[in-house]
């Protein structure tokens, strides 16, 4: 039949509809008292107006296949889309994936044939576990969630743990994270609590509380990573940072006495060794200056007494080979260190000097005083 039969269409009447019967009006009708468009009355003004532009004024073999390709070029040219710099589109054909394209304007063949999905592969998100934020940014509010943050330590303690993880999608493998994972968030999220359970399970209340955090949170990282990667998940972990380590707050106040006891004692274990560290090298200082200082009495003693026992071999050897002139010498040199420090008067009784010998005892008794030297009693 031909599209420009006038007769009311295919299903012989205006009012006519394909299931024999037109839209009936008024309330009951879903018209609301008035009548619908009619589908035949939309097409055949369609019609006019398409003859109104085709040569000769009907639609004629020529002006069909001219309006097929307008309309297949129209349709064609709905297949470019814009990438942003932040997102990779990935690209399907009948709903199989056949590539993924960057930034930039790229092309792909229109709905139904082909399709796009694009992807944002820089934003980085934040994922919460054991707590959660809300409230505005000037007065934010945190809800604990117990059922996530309670976990068992390998001493069969029970530690708070609220953290919080960053990741975003892998530029690298995009359509793992479309076409592999369901719900990613949920996904990474049990993920993250698992790894956080494993960790935690192989470790002491106490190296958890305080000097393995920087160890846990890499230790996260790495098993999460690990585990995404095996379900090809398309999801690149950034970091794992942890909110609060903490006793329940039924115990808090024990385990914070038992934290300060620990301070205290790791604070004079310090002191200690800070007082080993300064008195014993003092210590070993003196020991090696004593032993030094006993090799060098030592050194000098022997020197001596080798030169003495020289000394003694050298005037015996010379008292062997002339006795009397060597015991005239060893007289002369014992007198003169004996009288060359006292005062002494010299008179020759052979002479005839005519000085009578005077012995002033009242003087020898007295203590003999010397002058002072220069500079000497004189307080600066």
């Amino acid at each position: 039949m031909p599209w420009n039969n006038q007769s009311g269409g295919p299903w012989g009447g205006r009012n006519q509809g394909p299931w024999g019967s037109g839209p009936q009006g008024g309330p009951g009708g879903g018209g609301n008292g008035r009548e619908p468009p009619d589908l035949e009355d939309i097409l055949r003004r369609g019609q006019d107006r398409l003859k109104d532009f085709m040569p000769g004024g009907s639609l004629g073999g020529k002006g069909l296949f001219l309006g097929i390709l307008v309309i297949a070029c129209l349709w064609l040219a709905t297949g470019i889309f814009m990438v942003r710099p932040n997102e990779v589109a990935l690209k399907l054909l009948f709903g199989r994936y056949v590539g993924s394209v960057g930034d930039g304007l790229s092309y792909n063949l229109p709905y139904p044939v082909g399709s796009v999905i694009k992807v944002r592969v820089t934003d980085v998100n934040r994922l919460e576990v054991g707590f959660r934020t809300g409230g505005s940014s000037q007065r934010p509010s945190i809800t604990d969630n117990p059922q996530e943050s309670l976990m068992l330590t390998g001493d069969e303690n029970i530690v708070d743990i609220d953290f919080a993880v960053q990741w975003q999608v892998d530029p690298t493998k995009p359509q793992n994270f479309v076409f592999n994972i369901q719900d990613p968030e949920n996904a990474i999220k049990a993920v993250a609590e698992s790894a956080m359970r494993e960790v935690i399970g192989r470790r002491n209340i106490q190296a958890v509380l305080t000097s393995d955090r920087a160890a846990i949170e890499t230790e996260v990282l790495q098993n999460m990573q690990g585990v995404l990667d095996t379900y090809q998940a398309g999801v690149r972990i950034r970091a794992v940072q942890l909110q609060k380590v903490d006793p329940p707050s039924q115990v808090i106040d024990a385990f914070r006495d038992v934290q300060a006891a620990r301070q205290d004692q790791d604070r004079v274990q310090n002191e200690a060794q800070t007082y080993a560290s300064r008195v014993v090298p003092e210590a070993r200082g003196e020991a090696a200056r004593i032993i030094q200082q006993a090799e060098a009495y030592k050194e000098r003693t022997v020197q001596e007494a080798q030169g003495a026992a020289s000394r003694f071999t050298q005037v015996y050897e010379a008292y062997r080979r002339a006795p009397d002139v060597t015991r005239q010498r060893m007289f002369l040199e014992t007198m003169e260190r004996v009288l060359g420090g006292t005062d002494k008067i010299i008179i020759d009784q052979n002479g005839s000097s005519g000085v009578v010998p005077y012995l002033p005892l009242n003087e020898l008794q007295q203590p003999v005083r010397r002058p002072a030297q220069p500079n000497q009693g004189v307080r600066q």
